[in-house]
């Protein structure tokens, strides 16, 4: 493990990357800290891929700009910064969304969780699970696959106007779009919900399971043609990207 630094040292830096006042020394530190992460990561992703069977994707620290951006946008020290180091888990809908936050609560003793699906921030919509383990803090999001896909449209539209789009800023008309799709997410989701809640009732008649399958039958669909939208909107956005670095260069 990467040589450890006191907790008042890596906040006095935090300050001074807030300021934008950072020497070489500092980002030898700072990586000193970044570098910290790595075994308490190596150790959560381990556990996930063996006792969950599930495999997630992510990275071992978060870059050196990131963490400045969000220490400027937050009122937060860098101790308390919970992402450092993280992993992502893509699951089919809300139902195996909350059964994987479950199990993840039961594989690891200190758990904290941040549900962002009834208060989204700014349109993001996801359940993090943040692990305490080794005195770090690694985030473990859950999203579905709908919301994975809303967060990966945000983040192009940021690629090609401005990275505030993912933090309320940037063009109201942009943002308005990408809230409605977000609401859009949210209620096909409950409706979801809601009708696994029906299909568990006991002494469902033949009419009753034929309306809930009616019902499925027509959410699935719904689901498939706005995942499509998704799909083609980001491959547009990374095309207007690509042109766009193309006469930068």
């Amino acid at each position: 493990m990467a040589t450890e630094v006191s907790k008042a040292q890596v906040d006095r830096l935090g300050e001074r990357l807030r300021k934008g006042n950072i020497s070489d020394d500092d980002l030898r530190l700072l990586d000193s800290y970044r570098r910290s992460f790595s075994e308490v990561y190596e150790f959560v992703a381990g556990a996930i891929r063996k006792e969950l069977a599930l495999e997630p994707t992510g990275r071992p620290a978060k870059s050196t700009t990131s963490i400045a951006d969000k220490l400027r946008r937050e009122s937060i020290r860098l101790t308390q910064i919970q992402d450092i180091a993280g992993c992502r888990l893509i699951v089919a809908d809300i139902a195996e969304q909350d059964s994987v936050v479950e199990s993840l609560k039961t594989l690891f003793e200190h758990t904290t969780v941040i549900d962002r699906r009834e208060k989204p921030s700014h349109g993001y919509r996801a359940v993090h699970v943040v692990v305490k383990y080794g005195g770090k803090l690694i985030e473990v999001q859950v999203r579905t696959a709908l919301q994975h896909l809303w967060a990966e449209l945000s983040e192009k539209v940021s690629d090609v106007t401005t990275p505030a789009i993912k933090y309320g800023g940037g063009n109201e008309g942009i943002q308005k779009w990408l809230l409605e799709l977000s609401l859009t997410i949210a209620e096909e989701e409950l409706d979801e919900a809601e009708l696994e809640k029906e299909q568990m009732r006991d002494n469902l008649t033949n009419d009753e399971k034929d309306e809930i399958s009616k019902k499925q039958e027509t959410l699935i669909s719904f689901r498939q043609e706005l995942s499509e939208t998704f799909v083609l909107s980001i491959e547009i956005l990374e095309e207007l990207k690509g042109e766009s670095d193309d006469i930068s260069d």
